[in-house]
């Protein structure tokens, strides 16, 4: 899993995102064509977490914030909220940036 001390996340530039019977739908835009064969689903807690991704807020933001929401386990939500940011980071949904004051 990647090191996410210091890192705030965004959401790519190439996607279109929509809110489709209560899942958050994300489409990659190839081409400035969508890429049907890559459609992502969120559900609830995942669009909750996407929503939050304006690349101002850390990790650990996040994961306050979605505490204050959820009745879960800290521990468990936090590393949830961080395999779920790997994921996302990993197809290239989101784009990791050194928060300010943060890593280079």
């Amino acid at each position: 899993m990647m090191e996410m001390g210091g890192v705030v996340f965004r959401r790519s530039d190439s996607l279109v995102t929509r809110d489709l019977a209560g899942e958050k739908v994300i489409i990659p835009v190839r081409g400035k064509v969508g890429d049907l064969r890559s459609i992502y689903t969120l559900n609830d807690v995942g669009s909750d977490v996407w929503d939050l991704l304006d690349g101002q807020r850390p990790v650990e933001e996040i994961v306050n914030h979605l505490q204050q929401e959820y009745e879960v386990d800290p521990v468990t939500l936090s590393a949830d909220i961080r395999r779920l940011l790997g994921e996302m980071h990993q197809e290239g949904l989101i784009v990791g940036e050194a928060a300010a004051g943060g890593l280079e």
